[in-house]
C-alpha cells in the first residue's frame, strides 16, 4: 500500500500578503514595473532641477515648524524676551514671535535662516533651471504646457519669498511693503481703493500681516504644490529630454532605470542639498531682524535692499526719473507705474516665448534631443540680451551701495543704468551671436580636419605642418547631428492662375523673423563627417525606444 504525500506551498509571508492584496485592488505591480524601469538620461544639468524640488521640500517642512511659533498679528504688544537692547520697545506681535522664534525658541533660528536661504537657492535654481530648458531648446514640442508650469512656478515664488519677508514686520520688510503700496497707488482710478482692499485700512493697517500669512502658508504653496507635482508627472509622461550624443536620437533614451539608480542618486543628493544648506544658514546670517527694529511708517532704514530675486524689480524704479502726468483730472505717477508694468512683461516675454518661435519655424514635430545653444545663435543671442537687462536692473537696485562702498556719484550710476538698460541688450546679442557663429566656425574646421595635436610635422620639400588626428565617430555624430532650419520663403505676388495674390501682414512678419533667425549670416553650414570605421552608435548603458517600432521592454509615453 503506497502512500502519496501531497506537497503543499510555502505560506507567503506578510509582507508579500499585503502587497498582493494592495496590487489585486490598485495594480501596483503594473505600474511599477512600467515606471520603475523607465530609462532617465544623465547629466550634471539635470540636477539643477532637483535642487528646486528639494529645496521646494525644505521649505516646507521649515515652514511648518515655523508657524507653530508665530502669529500673525499686527496688535501691539511690549517686548519682554531674551533680547535685552528692545526690552521694553512697543512691537506688533508678529515682530515679537519673530524675536522668540530666533532666541527663544530651541532651534528657532536655525530653521529661520534655513527657510530663508533654501528660499533664495530655490528661486534661483529654478532661474538657471529655466535658463539651461531655454538655451538648450528643450521647451519645444511637446513639452511647452511644462515650460508653462515651470515659469508659473517661478512667477509664483517671487511673490511667495516677498509675503514670506513681510511678515516678520521688521524695518526692512516694512519698507518692502511700502514700495508695494506705493505701486499698488501708482494704478490709475482704482489705486487708491486696492491699497484700501490689501491693507485693510490707511497704510499699513491691521489686516497685512495675517493676510499676507495666509496666502504665504496656504494659498501660494498649495498651487505651487500642485504644480510641482503635475510638472514631474509630465517629466515622466514625455521622457527626459538628452544632449547629443552616440545612441541618441528622438526615438530613443540612453541613460540608467529610474529604480533603483535614478532613485539611490536622487535620495543621496536630497540629502547632500539639506546638508548644504543647513551648513550654509549655520554660518551665514541671513536677514537679522533683531538689527532692524520693528516697523515704523514714520522711520526709513538706509541701505534697504530686498532679496536678490526682487533686485530687478527695485532697480526699474530706481532708474526710472520721476515723471507724472494729468491725463483726464488723474495723476499718473509714471516713476513708478511704468516699472511696475515692466516688472511683469520681462518675465511675460520668457514665458510666451516657446509658442513665438513655434510660430515662426512652423514646427510640428516632436524634439526629445537638446539644442546646443552655439547651433541656435539668434535664440542664443535673445536669451543672453534678455539676461543682460536682468542684472543691470538688479545691480541698479543697489546704487546707493555701489556710490557709498566704491566712493562714486550715485548720479552717475544711475544715469549708465539708464543707458545700459538698454544699449546692454543689444551690444550682448551682437556678441552673443558671434561668439556663437565662431563656435559653429570652429566645430566645423574640426570635423573637416580632425583635433589639433600640438605636433609639428616637416614635409619633405621643407614646410612644417602641425599634425591633426581625426576625431572619434561619436564625436563627429555629436558634432554634426543637428538640424539647420531653412528660413521661411515669401510667397509670390501672384498665385499661378495670375491673380494678385493678398498676403496677410501677420505672414509677412513671420516671414520677415524667420529669415532674421535662419536667414543669412545666422549659421555655419554644417560639414559632412569624413566617413571612418565603426558605428557612431556603440552600445549604451541602457537605451529605451520612443515611438512607433519599439522594443518589447520599452514603456509607453
Amino acid at each position: 500500500m503506497s502512500h502519496r504525500t501531497e506537497r503543499r506551498e510555502p505560506t507567503p509571508a506578510a509582507g508579500e500578503r499585503l502587497a498582493d492584496w494592495a496590487d489585486g485592488r490598485l495594480g501596483i505591480h503594473g505600474l511599477g514595473r512600467k515606471y520603475l524601469r523607465k530609462v532617465f538620461p544623465d547629466h550634471w544639468s539635470f540636477m539643477l532641477g532637483e535642487i528646486c524640488l528639494y529645496t521646494f521640500l525644505i521649505l516646507i517642512l521649515t515652514g511648518v515648524y515655523l508657524t507653530l511659533f508665530f502669529h500673525p498679528s499686527m496688535n501691539e504688544v511690549t517686548y519682554d524676551g531674551s533680547y535685552v537692547p528692545l526690552k521694553g520697545i512697543r512691537m506688533s506681535e508678529a515682530y515679537s514671535s519673530t524675536l522668540d522664534l530666533s532666541f527663544d525658541v530651541r532651534g528657532g533660528l536655525l530653521i529661520r535662516q534655513i527657510h530663508h536661504w533654501s528660499a533664495l537657492i530655490f528661486v534661483a535654481a529654478m532661474f538657471v533651471h529655466m535658463m539651461r530648458h531655454f538655451f538648450t531648446g528643450s521647451f519645444r514640442k511637446p513639452r511647452e504646457l511644462n515650460w508653462l508650469f515651470g515659469w508659473l512656478l517661478l512667477f509664483l515664488a517671487l511673490f511667495e519669498g516677498l509675503l514670506g519677508y513681510s511678515l516678520p514686520d521688521d524695518m526692512l520688510s516694512g519698507a518692502g511693503m511700502r514700495l508695494i503700496e506705493g505701486m499698488t497707488l501708482a494704478v490709475p482710478i482704482v489705486g487708491t481703493y486696492l491699497s484700501f482692499f490689501l491693507f485693510g485700512g490707511e497704510f499699513p493697517g491691521n489686516d497685512i500681516v495675517a493676510r499676507f500669512y495666509s496666502i504665504h502658508v496656504l494659498l501660494l504653496p498649495g498651487i505651487m504644490a500642485l504644480l510641482v507635482v503635475t510638472h514631474l508627472i509630465l517629466v515622466f509622461y514625455h521622457k527626459h529630454t538628452q544632449y547629443p550624443g552616440p545612441g541618441k536620437t528622438e526615438r530613443t533614451v540612453v541613460g540608467e532605470p529610474f529604480f533603483p539608480n535614478y532613485v539611490a542618486k536622487a535620495g543621496g543628493f536630497f540629502f547632500l542639498v539639506f546638508g548644504v544648506v543647513t551648513l550654509v544658514s549655520a554660518v551665514a546670517s541671513i536677514n537679522p531682524v533683531w538689527v532692524y527694529g520693528p516697523y515704523r511708517p514714520d522711520h526709513v532704514s538706509t541701505g534697504a535692499q530686498p532679496d536678490w530675486y526682487l533686485g530687478f524689480a527695485e532697480g526699474l524704479v530706481r532708474v526710472m526719473p520721476g515723471w507724472e502726468i494729468v491725463l483726464g483730472g488723474h495723476t499718473l505717477a509714471l516713476g513708478v507705474l511704468i516699472p511696475f508694468l515692466a516688472f511683469p512683461l520681462w518675465l511675460v516675454l520668457m514665458g510666451v516665448y516657446p509658442f513665438v518661435e513655434a510660430w515662426i519655424t512652423g514646427d510640428k514635430r516632436e524634439h526629445h534631443l537638446l539644442d546646443r545653444p552655439r547651433n541656435r545663435p539668434v535664440r542664443t543671442a535673445l536669451g543672453v540680451a534678455w539676461l543682460t537687462g536682468f542684472l543691470v536692473a538688479m545691480a541698479a537696485g543697489g546704487n546707493d551701495l555701489w556710490a557709498t562702498h566704491f566712493h562714486l556719484s550715485v548720479n552717475a550710476i544711475t544715469w549708465f543704468a539708464r543707458v545700459a538698460l538698454f544699449a546692454g541688450p543689444v551690444l550682448a546679442f551682437v556678441a552673443t551671436k558671434r561668439v556663437c557663429l565662431g563656435l559653429q566656425h570652429r566645430d566645423r574646421e574640426k570635423v573637416l580636419h580632425g583635433r589639433e595635436t600640438g605636433r609639428v610635422k616637416r614635409l619633405p620639400h621643407g614646410e612644417y605642418v602641425e599634425v591633426h588626428e581625426p576625431l572619434e565617430q561619436g564625436e563627429l555624430y555629436r558634432l554634426t547631428q543637428h538640424e539647420q532650419p531653412a528660413a521661411l520663403e515669401a510667397l509670390p505676388d501672384e498665385d499661378e492662375h495670375g491673380v494678385r495674390r493678398r498676403v496677410r501682414a501677420a505672414q509677412r512678419l513671420r516671414v520677415a523673423l524667420s529669415r532674421w533667425m535662419f536667414g543669412a549670416g545666422t549659421q555655419v553650414p554644417k560639414a559632412a563627417p569624413p566617413l571612418q570605421g565603426g558605428s557612431a552608435h556603440q552600445a549604451p548603458a541602457a537605451i529605451e525606444q520612443q515611438g512607433p517600432g519599439r522594443s518589447p521592454e520599452t514603456s509607453d509615453r
